[in-house]
């Protein structure tokens, strides 16, 4: 079975519906006024009314008061949490109930240890992302696959950080996650993704299935 693709990052409705024809599991869409490819909640309803649907439409949230994300949820139906700041298991548990939804527990891997940290997460994934001070995903920069190949548990893991069509066949020979995230490798800009490179990556993933199961 082909590993499962999330595109983040997604801010358009052109480029979710590219993401989801092309055969997207996930899209998501960011709700951290600090990344520049932060979404406004009419064209986040607009995009998560039109696909979930078709695919699962993640929120991402970085150390956000549970309660603005339950008002989120009130205008923009997403189907997925991803937590992708320095939220502990006791409120990855608590968005859990209170929302609903399934949450998706991302880590920066600065080390191993933060690694073995998300066995602490009974969350219904896990992801990995590179590690970069100050910033909260969306850098490019490549996450260390070893590191993420040590991943503890059952939890179902999607790897982030750096992908491209490029390496990513490599990524997945080596850590075999469950899905791989990808924003910035498939953009023309922040926020703006290129058809081609989206289409690339998709080709790549598949290739690099066929190579394995082959």
């Amino acid at each position: 079975m082909s590993a499962k693709v999330k595109i983040c990052g997604i801010t358009r409705p052109e480029d979710a519906r590219l993401a989801v024809e092309s055969g997207a599991w996930a899209i998501g869409m960011v709700f951290h006024p600090e990344s520049p490819r932060c979404v406004d909640h009419e064209r986040a309803a607009e995009i998560a009314s039109a696909y979930r649907r078709r695919c699962e439409v993640a929120g991402v949230f970085v150390n956000t008061p549970l309660d603005d994300i339950l008002n989120t949820l009130g205008s923009v139906p997403l189907t997925m949490l991803q937590l992708h700041g320095d939220e502990g298991p006791a409120y990855c548990a608590e968005a859990k109930r209170r929302s609903g939804l399934k949450v998706i527990k991302a880590v920066r891997a600065k080390d191993a240890h933060a690694i073995r940290a998300l066995s602490a997460f009974p969350t219904d994934f896990h992801m990995v992302d590179a590690y970069v001070p100050g910033t909260y995903g969306g850098t490019g920069e490549r996450v260390d696959w070893e590191l993420a190949a040590a991943h503890p548990g059952a939890t179902p893991l999607i790897l982030s950080g750096g992908l491209t069509a490029e390496n990513v066949g490599e990524a997945l020979a080596m850590v075999r996650p469950f899905a791989v995230d990808v924003s910035s490798g498939v953009e023309a800009g922040p926020g703006i993704k290129d058809p081609y490179r989206l289409q690339s990556f998709y080709d790549a993933v598949r290739s690099a299935t066929a190579a394995r199961q082959g």
